[in-house]
């Protein structure tokens, strides 16, 4: 796996305090579609109960999260 890929962040039941935390990362990854050019692209992580998205040209920005069965529905119907 690309450390580069990861994108870290605190846990939500660490501690505010500096003590003990856990940092957590999602793998992301981009369609086989999409071109080495740098064009408009999403990028997205799937965990059992949540598929991340994001835009490939800005990881540090919003995200969407969405259930597996709609992001299912989704890419059904956008491949249609």
């Amino acid at each position: 796996m690309n450390t580069e890929q990861l994108h870290w962040f605190k846990a939500s039941h660490s501690s505010g305090g500096g003590g003990e935390r856990v940092e957590l990362s999602y793998a992301w990854r981009k369609s086989s579609y999409s071109g080495g050019e740098g064009g408009e692209c999403i990028e997205i992580a799937a965990h059992p109960t949540t598929i991340h998205i994001r835009d490939s040209k800005n990881p540090q920005g919003p995200q969407l999260a969405v259930a597996p069965r709609a992001w299912a529905a989704f890419t059904a119907y956008a491949t249609q």
